[in-house]
C-alpha cells in the first residue's frame, strides 16, 4: 500500500495550522513525522485518520481516497485513553468489538501481545493498578487489537524504562517486518533513526525537510573525519607537528580525534597520512550530523 498526502491545508478560526503539507508512506516501512510542539503533527495525524477533514488537499491510499471503514488504522495517542477502573482484557475485547473484530480472534490477538509484552498475569487486573510503563504497553495492545493495516504511534516510548522500551521496540520491528505501514511521531530521535527510513519535519505548519534519513545526512559536508584510537593526545600531537596541508583543523571532541579537511575529496590523503604516521587506529569515519542536530537546524527559532 502507498499512502499519499497531497497539499493539506487546515485552519482553526484565524490560525493556519497546516500550510500545504505533502508526504508519502509505504507498507513495510516507518515514516517519522517530526516537529516541535505546535508544529501541526497531531492535526496532520487526525486528518489522515479522518477524525476531521482538511480545508483543502487529499489523503489517498493507492491513489484512492482513504476510507477508514475499509482500511483499519491503529492509533496510539500521546494522551492515553483507556479506562482506569476497567479490567484489562475486558476493555481490549471492547475496543476490538468497536473495530468489528469477533471475540475469539480478538482474544487470541490480545493474549499474543500480552505474552510478548510480559503482561499475561495482569489481564484480569484493573488498569489503574498497573505502573505507567505497563499501562503504556496495554495502550499499545489496544491500538493493535484489530490487526490494523496502518499504525500511527505518537510518542510510544514516553516514560518507559529500557526493559519495557526494548519490548515495545521488538513489537514495532515485527510489525514493520510483517508489512504494516507505520507512522511514527516522537521527540526521541534515537528511536526515529532506529525505525524510520524516511522522515518529514514540520515547522510552523509547513514541511521544511523530507526524504531518506541516509540521503539527508549525506547532503551535509563530509569533510569532518573522526579517527578512532585509544591514544588521542599522541595522535593529535602528530597532526600538530606535521601539519599536513589538506588539514584545516584537528582537535579532540567528545573523546574522539576529529579532523576537519579543507576539501572533502582529500579523505584518501588523510587515510594515507594516518596509516603512515599513527599506530593503533581502530577506525576512520566521516562525522555525520545526528538527526537531533538536523532537527534543531530546521526548527530552531519557531515556537
Amino acid at each position: 500500500m502507498n499512502l499519499t498526502v497531497n497539499e493539506i491545508y487546515k485552519s482553526f478560526g484565524e490560525k493556519n495550522v497546516l500550510k500545504g503539507i505533502s508526504l508519502s508512506a509505504q507498507s513495510g516501512k516507518a515514516l517519522g513525522i517530526l516537529g516541535r510542539n505546535g508544529a501541526g503533527k497531531t492535526t496532520l495525524i487526525r486528518i489522515i485518520m479522518q477524525v476531521f477533514g482538511a480545508d483543502a488537499g487529499a489523503v489517498l491510499l493507492d491513489g484512492k481516497p482513504l476510507n477508514p471503514e475499509i482500511v483499519k488504522i491503529g492509533y496510539l495517542p500521546e494522551e492515553r485513553g483507556l479506562y482506569p477502573k476497567q479490567k484489562i482484557m475486558n476493555q481490549l475485547l471492547y475496543f476490538a468489538e468497536l473495530k468489528g473484530i469477533d471475540k475469539k480472534t480478538a482474544k487470541m490477538t490480545a493474549e499474543k501481545y500480552l505474552s510478548e509484552l510480559q503482561m499475561e498475569q495482569y489481564k484480569n487486573a484493573r488498569l489503574d493498578t498497573l505502573s505507567k510503563g505497563n499501562q503504556q504497553k496495554i495502550q499499545l495492545i489496544a491500538s493493535l487489537i484489530s490487526n490494523p493495516d496502518i499504525i500511527i504511534l505518537d510518542e510510544p516510548f514516553s516514560g518507559l524504562d529500557p526493559v519495557n522500551a526494548g519490548m515495545l521496540k521488538n513489537v514495532v520491528k515485527e510489525l514493520i517486518k510483517e508489512g504494516k505501514m507505520v507512522l511514527f511521531s516522537s521527540h526521541q530521535m534515537n528511536y526515529i533513526e532506529e525505525f524510520c527510513d524516511d522522515i518529514i519535519i514540520l515547522n510552523g505548519g509547513r514541511a521544511v525537510l523530507s526524504g531518506s534519513i541516509k540521503r539527508i545526512k549525506r547532503s551535509y559536508a563530509r569533510n569532518i573525519i573522526e579517527i578512532l584510537t585509544e591514544h588521542n593526545e599522541k595522535a593529535l600531537s602528530v597532526f600538530e607537528s606535521a601539519c599536513p596541508s589538506f588539514v584545516k583543523n584537528a582537535e579532540i571532541l567528545d573523546g574522539k580525534l576529529t579532523v576537519t579537511l579543507f576539501d572533502e575529496n582529500k579523505k584518501s590523503d588523510l587515510i594515507k597520512f594516518v596509516a603512515d604516521n599513527i599506530p593503533d587506529v581502530d577506525g576512520i569515519n566521516v562525522k555525520e550530523p545526528t538527526l537531533a542536530e538536523i532537527f534543531i537546524h530546521y526548527t530552531e527559532g519557531c515556537v
